[in-house]
């Protein structure tokens, strides 16, 4: 996997967390740096440690399911991005919550990166720098957390489900294209 595909998988993960970003911005009254870092930093560095920690889930049982992990990557990417745009379409709106202290930020932070984690056990099958991955990954998302902090101050809601549908398809994409790389179509 090469940067320029790890840059859009990393904006892809990011999505969930930039959407929850804009609710937090949307619900803040007074936004500064040390708020919108806050957040960023929050989910920045969840979405780069889960995964290292699910690489190193998928290195214990790599040698294991080497033969399929084609179709692994496929089907969890897949799964995720579906999962993403089932959400952004359901219609369900999310609790606007102006709270940052640990337990929330916690919460949200494991939340928005579970995703990540299972992107993490495909990255054991892949062979991915994985020291590379989980900086970009955290990253993009601190930045494009922090940005939505801001982003949801000024515009609401009007950005944060097609960062989703955005974020699901990218995903999906990647998944498709390790699978027809794999099977040797592209």
């Amino acid at each position: 996997m090469g940067f320029g595909e790890l840059f859009i998988l990393a904006v892809g993960l990011a999505m969930d967390a930039f959407a929850v970003a804009v609710c937090k911005g949307l619900a803040l009254k007074k936004i500064g740096a040390g708020k919108a870092l806050l957040v960023g930093l929050w989910f920045g560095g969840f979405q780069g440690l889960m995964p290292f920690i699910g690489y190193l889930l998928g290195t214990g049982f790599e040698d294991k399911i080497k033969a399929i992990d084609h179709w692994v990557a496929f089907i969890l990417l897949g799964l995720i991005g579906l999962n993403m745009i089932r959400e952004a379409c359901s219609g369900e709106e999310e609790e606007a919550d102006a709270c940052l202290d640990v337990k929330s930020m916690f919460l949200l932070a494991v939340a928005t990166s579970i995703d990540a984690l299972a992107v993490g056990i495909t990255f054991a099958f892949l062979k991915v720098n994985i020291g590379m991955a989980v900086s970009t990954i955290g990253v993009i998302t601190l930045i494009l957390s922090a940005a939505g902090v801001y982003i949801g101050h000024i515009f609401g809601e009007k950005y944060k489900a097609k960062a989703e549908i955005a974020g699901g398809i990218i995903l999906i994409l990647i998944g498709l294209k390790i699978l027809l790389e794999h099977l040797g179509i592209l």
